[in-house]
């Protein structure tokens, strides 16, 4: 049967003008970029049942939440729904503003960024099930049980799936998962091996968020690709809980970081001084709290002038808040 199966892409960033810098609002309260979070973003604290597709990968250079798949903390990696306009395929602005958040799909503008999803297999469609605008999931045929259900896998969340189909625009609770994953989920202690392709077919699943499972160490920080002095754009990866901000001090005060349109891992700093080089920051979690309690990472752009590569790894030493 028909699969939803295009990699995704993401368009390089484009460079921007100091006055990005002006953009940032004063620290207090972290605000959600552009809309607040709706209901269906909000869902999935507890399972929530939807439709499953796969896709192939993330695309050059970043995928939806802003980095390259090859700096994900994991390969199993899911897109969540830009939108959530059923029978409306249309494309719109992102990221979603405030005044058209009815629309805002459980990507939320990027802010579920960064989350583990723990995704469990459901039943299987014996008819067509391909997504097609304006018509049911399932036709000519019946969800029926089988040896897969039951089957389960820890993923994160690394892209956003806007496509014009019924999958991303229909279903509010649609995943779309990683190609390579499908035959690494878990029953009985073992992974199934062989659900894809034949026992596939868009399968029904069941998710919800989960913390980061095993969790040790800290964050990651990196440079994207164009990142220099006068636009310091970073991804911040590794996290215990998601991410919803990040505030930089500007040597007088801490202010909340602009995100990079809405790849919910990528933000627009400033430096301790005007011009300089080194930074400061600190990481707002998908529960809106300090990451480790207020820590403080400090670092310094390591390009001489622009960073090439998609992404650039950079050290960091830390204080407490």
């Amino acid at each position: 049967m028909p699969e939803r199966n295009r990699g995704r892409l993401r368009t390089s960033l484009t460079v921007l003008s100091a006055l990005a810098f002006a953009c940032a609002s004063p620290a207090g309260s972290h605000a959600l970029a552009a809309g607040s979070v709706g209901g269906a973003a909000r869902a999935a604290s507890s399972p929530v049942t939807g439709n499953a597709t796969w896709f192939t990968g993330l695309g050059s250079p970043y995928g939806g939440c802003g980095l390259p798949q090859e700096n994900l903390d994991s390969q199993d990696f899911v897109a969540l729904n830009v939108f959530n306009t059923p029978h409306d395929y249309n494309g719109y602005p992102r990221p979603i503003p405030a005044s058209d958040a009815a629309r805002m799909g459980v990507f939320a503008n990027g802010q579920n960024c960064g989350r583990y999803v723990q995704v469990t297999i459901g039943d299987y469609c014996t008819g067509v099930n391909d997504g097609a605008p304006n018509q049911p999931f399932c036709r000519n045929g019946s969800w029926t049980a089988d040896a897969y259900d039951g089957a389960t896998l820890t993923m994160l969340v690394a892209d956003s799936c806007a496509d014009g189909n019924a999958w991303c625009r229909d279903d509010p609770y649609h995943l779309d998962l990683s190609q390579a994953s499908l035959n690494r989920f878990v029953k009985s202690g073992a992974p199934v091996g062989d659900m894809y392709p034949n026992h596939w077919n868009n399968r029904h699943i069941s998710w919800q968020f989960v913390p980061a499972p095993g969790y040790s160490g800290d964050i990651k920080i990196g440079f994207l690709q164009n990142a220099q002095v006068w636009w310091p754009v970073i991804a911040v990866s590794h996290l215990p809980n998601g991410i919803h901000g990040v505030q930089y001090y500007d040597g007088s005060s801490w202010r909340n970081a602009t995100m990079d349109g809405d790849m919910g891992q990528a933000y627009v700093i400033a430096p301790t001084a005007t011009g300089g080089r080194d930074y400061r920051i600190r990481v707002v979690d998908a529960s809106d709290a300090l990451v480790g309690g207020g820590r403080v990472y400090s670092f310094s752009l390591p390009c001489a002038s622009t960073c090439g590569p998609a992404y650039t790894p950079v050290s960091y030493t830390t204080a407490s808040g």
